[in-house]
């Protein structure tokens, strides 16, 4: 007998699991072990012949074959039934469960236990992969379950798959009538009486703008359904966390309490509370029973455990932008227009010449006035001057209050009558809505290829990394917090972190960015580089570059016995603007908001706090995790490549690197800005174009000196970036057969890297282009001098090999030719010229060119012969002749030697 146990006290989910679970183990039979809720027993009161249901007291226990459970890891949740558990004729034992972080006492041979708004759920994934349809009365008690444990998909556990679960039930013909009756069935009449008398009762607290509530009912006996009481309250008060208590005698010296908690509180968690006394749940609805046992000590204890839980909200400090981009009143529209279009604002704070703020103008503002023809007006005539404006220390529930009250979209932050920031809508809606999930010891994580991986979150940060590597972040951020200011990962290390394998202690990341924000406090312009000078007395083996233009310092170790080669830039938060097209960016400290905004993709604008109240917060206020979940590459605006062609190569690799798609419409915004000719006309118009020059060689540095420089290579070809080196530059089949030879030439003739094989790979890449553009496109990547040099003679150099080399009769003749041009030019000549002349090269390289005369100079000094200008000619004579086989030993080069030259 193969039985399904459901918990006591059944709720829908633990029945519909069940039901769906005995399509998938054919013959089982479901057994509910101690009662079930209200709405449960009045729903099976009409449908229980339409599943197999059989009593507890009816199975023979040494029948069972086998036991699986539904919806709990606890077998005092299994009533008496919990003792099948233990019998020794089990040959399995399996678990569904939809609750995580719980220690499971339960025997299981197999567990299913996933992160879902149902458990249910999980049964309905399995049915589909076996392609199991159900009737309808299956149907509709498995749509019950999902709807009930998810408040139809409104509870924060709810996830997509409960969704697209639902969905298939729906179409399994699950009856939406019978759903909406006893999803919501309403409270008993013994349960209605409860609800006067818990609101009567109803004690409250208000803590950091949410209100806690708790309350003791005392019944004679055990009251079924008191978890649709507990929601019922949590409705009508509108308090945002909830202690139910029920306590009731079992007998004249016994007596048992049930508490079940409700919160709506973000990163508050129920269940790791609920847990210490031994009840369990989800993060936002838990429950314990427990016996002889001081129920307002216990309730106390709970009501300080969700105090101590219950964050401090964010405050406009946290969320404005800073400093703030500021006008005068006789600013002209016009000149507004162009610094909104500049810094890419939605509208700017007007201050008077005392720096006293006297009104805001905001882009809709400007428009109208453009519209009007009146862009020669000042905006003093425009902005609006009733202004609300707010502290560093308002909350955010005040802000979110003000600006619903008054329709306001933005409002500055003074702070003794200086404008501090700017908090915008935009800021609050995306510190509301900011997708955080959180696993059940409240730390965020996120899905990749279908496994959880977490937001290394302060100790967590800790094991994730290198010791040393976290010592040094740990001092970073302890320097940072002396000055006042927040220090952050930022970037590359951040996406590194999240998308590493978990290694306990073992990520050692050796390119690292931190950026310093701390404006609105006592940060300024040289923050980053003041840092940096900081550490460097505490690390004196470091050498320190500073970059003042750009606000920036760098730390660099090299083969350093703890830290190898580490590079650790630190900069200022800041925010740019490109004055043209593939320039090098003008630079202003900002926030780290503003600084995230102005990198490349969007898993590259993550940032991971360091420094307290907060360590280990992830920014992600553009959706980098999700990218790094869909594992795409997603630029953040649409003019970026437009700005930096870099970032094409970067997106590139990145790509290739990670094994991730470029999103859609960011290739099209690739191709739209190669096609734009925008590349071109700058270089014409502008004398320096950085990102074509440097930067652009960088890159190509990066990607050709990378295992996968080939599929790069492909994908920059594809999507026709490579005209950025040069308009006419296609990787087509010649060029892939000349990189192929040159690998091979490479592994042949340069063993011990004495070359640099990404600059041999570029040089192939620009020896492709017409002769006389060679030498141009390797000046403006500004490659090395003789790299500028071989691609100029290329041409030259070429023609002569070719024109000469089949007019050699001798190998002597071969070696007078070649012997003139060093390794990397005969590389570049061997791959562009016809097979039987590269053969000739080839043999050269590998056979003549390290044969040498059988006699040297201490030989001829031996023979009589006077040191002297001949004997260059000598010994030249000598080589010739042994690479012709005329001399095979030291007795016929004396032979020779004798002949030739007598004394």
């Amino acid at each position: 007998m193969d039985l399904i146990l459901c918990h006591t006290t059944a709720d829908f989910d633990a029945l519909g699991a069940a039901v769906g679970l005995t399509r998938l183990l054919s013959g089982s039979k479901i057994v509910l072990t101690g009662g079930s809720h209200p709405p449960v027993r009045d729903f099976l009161a009409l449908h229980r012949d339409e599943y197999p249901l059989i009593e507890r007291r009816s199975v023979n226990p040494e029948k069972i074959r086998s036991l699986t459970v539904v919806d709990t890891q606890q077998r005092d949740r299994l009533g008496k039934a919990a003792e099948w558990l233990d019998l020794p004729n089990l040959k399995e034992i399996i678990v569904y469960d939809h609750h995580l972080g719980q220690e499971s006492d339960i025997p299981a041979t197999r567990s299913h236990i996933d992160s879902v708004g149902a458990t249910t759920t999980l049964i309905v994934e399995q049915l589909q992969q076996q392609q199991i349809s159900l009737t309808s009365a299956e149907a509709t008690v498995m749509a019950l379950g999902i709807h009930v444990d998810t408040g139809s998909l409104t509870f924060d556990q709810s996830t997509p798959r409960d969704a697209l679960a639902l969905a298939w039930l729906m179409q399994q013909g699950a009856s939406l009538s019978v759903i909406s009756t006893y999803r919501d069935p309403g409270l008993s009449l013994q349960l209605q009486q409860l609800l006067t008398e818990a609101l009567e009762n109803l004690e409250y607290l208000c803590l950091r703008g949410y209100t806690v509530a708790w309350v003791t009912l005392k019944t004679e006996s055990f009251v079924p359904g008191l978890s649709s009481l507990a929601s019922e309250l949590v409705e009508i008060t509108e308090i945002d966390a909830l202690l139910l208590a029920n306590e009731y005698p079992l007998g004249a010296e016994d007596s048992r309490l049930t508490v079940i908690g409700r919160s709506q509180i973000p990163k508050t968690n129920l269940n790791l509370l609920f847990q210490l006394l031994g009840g369990g749940g989800h993060s936002q609805a838990a429950s314990l029973n427990l016996r002889k046992v001081d129920s307002q000590a216990i309730l106390k204890q709970l009501v300080d455990g969700v105090k101590a839980q219950i964050p401090h909200p964010p405050t406009a400090r946290d969320l404005m932008s800073s400093p703030v981009r500021t006008i005068l009143p006789e600013t002209t529209i016009a000149e507004a227009q162009r610094i909104l279009l500049r810094y890419r604002h939605s509208g700017l704070s007007v201050v008077d010449t005392q720096g006293q703020l006297v009104g805001i103008i905001s882009r809709r503002d400007i428009d109208i006035a453009l519209h009007h023809g009146f862009s020669h007006a000042p905006v003093k005539g425009y902005m609006t001057k009733n202004l609300k404006t707010i502290t560093p220390d308002t909350t955010l529930p005040e802000i979110e209050s003000v600006m619903v009250t008054y329709d306001i979209g933005r409002l500055p932050v003074l702070e003794n009558g200086q404008l501090l920031g700017i908090v915008t809508r935009t800021d609050v809606l995306r510190e509301l809505h900011q997708e955080r999930d959180e696993d059940e010891e409240g730390e965020q994580k996120f899905k990749i290829q279908n496994s959880k991986f977490k937001i290394p979150l302060s100790a967590e940060l800790q094991n994730r990394l290198a010791p040393q590597l976290w010592q040094l972040l740990t001092t970073a951020s302890q320097e940072a917090e002396k000055r006042g200011w927040h220090l952050y990962l930022v970037g590359g290390g951040v996406r590194d972190l999240l998308l590493a394998e978990v290694a306990s202690g073992t990520l050692m990341i050796k390119d690292i960015d931190l950026v310093v924000d701390g404006f609105h406090k006592s940060a300024d312009v040289g923050a980053g580089v003041e840092l940096a000078k900081a550490l460097q007395q505490l690390y004196p083996t470091a050498r320190l570059e500073i970059h003042g233009a750009f606000q920036t310092a760098a730390l660099l170790w090299h083969k350093d016995p703890e830290l190898d080669s580490l590079w650790v830039d630190i900069a200022t938060a800041r925010t740019e603007f490109y004055p043209y097209p593939a320039a090098n960016p003008e630079v202003e400290a900002s926030s780290i908001r503003q600084d995230l905004y102005r990198r490349d993709f969007t898993i590259n604008a993550l940032a991971l706090r360091l420094t307290s109240p907060r360590t280990g917060e992830l920014l992600d206020f553009f959706g980098g995790l999700l990218d790094l979940q869909a594992k795409q590459i997603r630029v953040l605006h649409a003019n970026s490549f437009i700005e930096d062609p870099t970032r094409i190569y970067r997106g590139v690799r990145f790509a290739v690197r990670f094994g991730f798609q470029i999103e859609p419409q960011t290739e099209e915004f690739i191709r739209y800005a190669i096609n734009s000719g925008v590349y071109d006309r700058t270089a014409q118009e502008n004398s320096r174009t950085p990102a074509l020059q440097t930067r652009l060689k960088t890159e190509l540095k990066h990607i050709l000196e990378a295992p996968y420089w080939k599929s790069a290579l492909q994908l920059l070809d594809n999507l026709g970036a490579l005209q950025c080196i040069h308009p006419t530059l296609k990787l087509d089949v010649e060029v892939l057969r000349q990189l192929r030879l040159l690998e091979s030439c490479l592994r042949r003739f340069d063993q011990q890297t004495t070359l640099i094989h990404w600059e041999m790979r570029l040089e192939t890449l620009i020896a492709h282009l017409t002769p006389q553009y060679r030498a141009k496109v390797a000046k403006n990547l500004q490659l090395q001098e003789d790299g500028i040099q071989r691609l100029q003679n290329l041409a030259s150099a070429q023609s002569e090999v070719i024109e000469s080399l089949p007019k050699c009769e001798s190998p002597s003749q071969v070696v007078q030719l070649l012997r003139q041009y060093d390794l990397p030019m005969l590389i570049l000549i061997a791959v562009q010229t016809p097979r039987s002349l590269r053969h000739q090269i080839w043999k050269y390289l590998t056979v003549w060119t390290n044969v040498q005369p059988l006699l040297n100079g201490n030989d001829l000094k031996k023979l009589g012969y006077k040191p002297g200008s001949q004997y260059r000619q000598i010994l030249d004579d000598m080589l010739a002749a042994t690479l012709d086989g005329i001399i095979k030993d030291k007795t016929e080069a004396e032979e020779f030697l004798a002949q030739h030259y007598p004394k």
